[in-house]
């Protein structure tokens, strides 16, 4: 997963695999931490080999409260969280999640890479997405 991403361009940083947090002497462990060029902020991943629970995207609002307000640098833009599944339930990700949600998203992940074609038509639909919510 760090390989790929770092292929999808020159402007993902790799920071940290297994990134240990530490709060009042209980550790949690990110699975992945990019930083961003391009958008100026930190992307932190977090890998679930089964269904996606409403505990998970607890666990990642707390990774992403965190690198908010111990990690940004002047200038940066919020931390983005993604959470990749095996599986999801849309319900669960709408009712634990707000509304105006533009932090934190979930996603089923293929048993199969994509083709550059769909992958490059994908990545463009999301930053035009990104383009007009900062335009707001």
């Amino acid at each position: 997963m760090q390989k790929f991403l770092l292929e999808l361009g020159r402007r993902f940083s790799f920071v940290a695999r297994q990134k240990r947090i530490t709060f009042d002497g209980e550790h949690y462990f990110i699975d992945l931490v990019f930083y961003n060029y391009i958008l100026k902020c930190f992307v932190i991943i977090d890998l679930k080999v089964g269904k996606l629970t409403h505990q998970d995207i607890g666990q990642m609002q707390m990774y992403v409260n965190y690198y908010t307000r111990e990690m940004m640098n002047e200038g940066d833009s919020l931390p983005i969280g993604i959470i990749l599944c095996a599986d999801k339930s849309d319900s669960v990700v709408k009712y634990t999640l707000p509304e105006d949600n533009n932090q934190i998203f979930a996603s089923k992940y293929k048993l199969y890479m994509p083709t550059e074609e769909e992958l490059k038509r994908e990545l463009e639909k999301e930053q035009e997405l990104l383009e007009n919510e900062q335009k707001l």
